[in-house]
């Protein structure tokens, strides 16, 4: 590799993470929360040495630039220490430079640059960012504007080669007089659940409740500024938390359906101003505030741009590919070619780990090599079973797309609440995501567009939802990922033989991990997932691990 340029990319904040970008089109990206298990770890100090070094080997060859991204919190504050553990950890080329941008810039470029479009407007969004004092970008903001503001929304006109960013959004971090989108969905979160990470809750819960029921309002959104009305601010001091059943849930379900709503009709209402600042047909759309699958959806049916692309890491833990990509392109002047066509960018396979995974077995386990796993997984999961699959490079998002994956049969209701409950270890309401080749998607859902990395809300067509319960919404969504040969081959030959058996090119795809845990990153955590959950069935390719005592089959 010493003949390309190597650049590294750390995300230095939530969801801690490191890219490698190797010449013009090779891209590595680890998040630090598969390594320790400890799901949105946030990067700190030890994170080269202990937690990326020995992951990639990568890290080891000539590194030709360093480009770092912190938001607001303390990290920053420890860069001196954290430049020293780099020259103790890297092999720095002699005057190597470290580089920083803030950080929506870091969101913008590992959304943009890897997008199938030459031009772009760019909307990147979360619940803070970058203090004014240490933008890395030009933006046009009133005089004397306070250094101390947070970046809460940015918004861009994008080209190759130029990126103009045309206004923000900001906000001084007080949370008793907050703004913006993503601190309204964070103050939406925890009215229902204390503690961080729990958006995707408030989504699937969403579907269960009357967004009319509580009369609350829509949000504030003036030209590109969201603003939180006070009823807001009295339901989230009033609210007391999610309860599994009986009036408590219904309130909790309404509040987070109002919200979803509101949160909804706000970027929406943003879209359409970043589309008549631009004047663009097409959208990339990053940060925290991009997980959000429904409003994405409707992002897709309701706003002014006819395309709209959101990558697999929209969140903080993508800003590592966007420091690379900005390294690569403008401190270098390398062109690069990466594209987001799939999520594989985990460390290289390493067949030599799943085979000691397979001898170092439990004895409650064991292994076959089936002539033709495809069929055999096909056969497994027809008869009920829950199989996961572990193969190549992982995932660098937070979503299993094929690599690490649960599979299951869709058509069977009863196996929504055992995956949720037995698997998953989550709530029962939470929705299984449907999987699909691209050729067929249109057929079973209302999507008229490839969605490889289960970004996109999109309604399952009337007439199959009940012969897809496991992945049909209550509001008759699916966040569906659809597949095609080149990019998933294992996946794209089982949907194959799923429909040869069934009739169905359908199958439920959730991630590979377990209660409250990151996706699974070794063959060892794929293994300990089948010890310890619901799992009936491990495909590791070449192989097939079965438990010697299986649970019982969902009802």
């Amino acid at each position: 590799m010493a003949d390309v340029p190597i650049v590294v990319g750390i995300n230095r904040t939530q969801d801690g993470s490191l890219a490698v970008a190797v010449g013009e089109s090779g891209m590595y990206s680890l998040q630090k929360d598969r390594v320790t298990r400890r799901k949105g770890h946030w990067g700190r100090l030890g994170d080269l040495p202990d937690s990326y070094l020995p992951a990639l080997p990568q890290l080891k060859e000539p590194v030709d630039l360093v480009v770092e991204c912190y938001s607001c919190d303390s990290e920053m504050e420890h860069a001196s220490a954290y430049h020293g553990e780099m020259r103790e950890t890297l092999s720095l080329r002699r005057g190597a430079p470290v580089a920083l941008i803030s950080h929506h810039l870091a969101h913008l470029y590992g959304a943009f640059y890897p997008s199938p479009f030459g031009q772009a407007a760019g909307l990147v969004i979360d619940a803070q960012g970058s203090r004014v004092r240490d933008f890395t970008e030009r933006v046009e903001l009133p005089p004397g504007t306070d250094g101390e503001l947070l970046e809460v929304a940015s918004f861009y006109r994008c080209a190759r080669g130029r990126i103009e960013c045309v206004a923000k959004q900001l906000w001084d971090g007080d949370w008793a007089r907050p703004a913006g989108l993503g601190a309204f969905y964070a103050l939406l979160t925890a009215a229902l659940w204390p503690g961080e990470g729990d958006e995707e809750k408030v989504m699937g819960l969403a579907a269960y409740g009357d967004p009319d029921a509580l009369g609350l309002p829509d949000l504030d959104v003036r030209g590109h500024e969201v603003h939180i009305p006070a009823a807001w601010m009295a339901a989230f001091g009033a609210a007391t938390g999610y309860e599994p059943g009986g009036e408590e849930f219904r309130r909790a379900a309404d509040l987070a359906a109002a919200g979803q709503r509101a949160f909804e009709r706000a970027l929406t209402r943003l879209a359409g101003w970043l589309h008549d600042r631009t004047g663009l047909d097409a959208l990339v759309f990053a940060g925290g505030a991009a997980l959000n699958v429904p409003a994405n959806g409707r992002l897709l049916r309701e706003s002014p741009f006819r395309e709209v692309f959101v990558p697999p890491s929209p969140h903080a833990g993508g800003t590592a590919v966007g420091c690379a990509l900005y390294g690569l392109i403008t401190c270098l002047g390398v062109e690069s070619r990466f594209r987001w066509t799939d999520d594989f960018l985990g460390p290289d396979a390493d067949a030599g780990a799943v085979e000691a995974a397979v001898r170092a077995l439990p004895d409650d386990l064991y292994a076959e090599r089936p002539g033709d796993l495809v069929a055999e997984v096909a056969a497994l999961l027809a008869s009920g079973r829950v199989v996961g699959l572990y193969e190549g490079r992982g995932e660098s998002g937070p979503r299993g797309l094929g690599h690490r994956s649960v599979l299951a049969d869709p058509r069977r209701p009863g196996l929504r609440d055992y995956v949720n409950r037995e698997v998953r270890g989550r709530e029962w309401f939470r929705p299984l995501a449907p999987v699909v080749p691209a050729d067929q998607a249109g057929r079973y859902f209302e999507i008229d567009r490839p969605a490889p990395f289960r970004q996109y809300a999109a309604p399952v067509r009337p007439a199959y939802r009940e012969l897809l319960p496991a992945v049909t919404h209550a509001d008759g969504t699916a966040a569906l990922q659809t597949a095609e040969r080149a990019t998933t081959p294992f996946l794209y030959a089982l949907l194959t033989a799923w429909q040869r058996r069934t009739g169905v090119p359908v199958l439920v795809n959730t991630s590979l991990s377990g209660p409250g845990e990151p996706l699974a990153e070794t063959p060892e955590h794929a293994v300990e997932l089948l010890r310890t959950t619901g799992l009936h069935a491990l495909a590791m390719p070449p192989y097939l691990i079965r438990r010697r005592e299986e649970p019982p089959l969902a009802t």
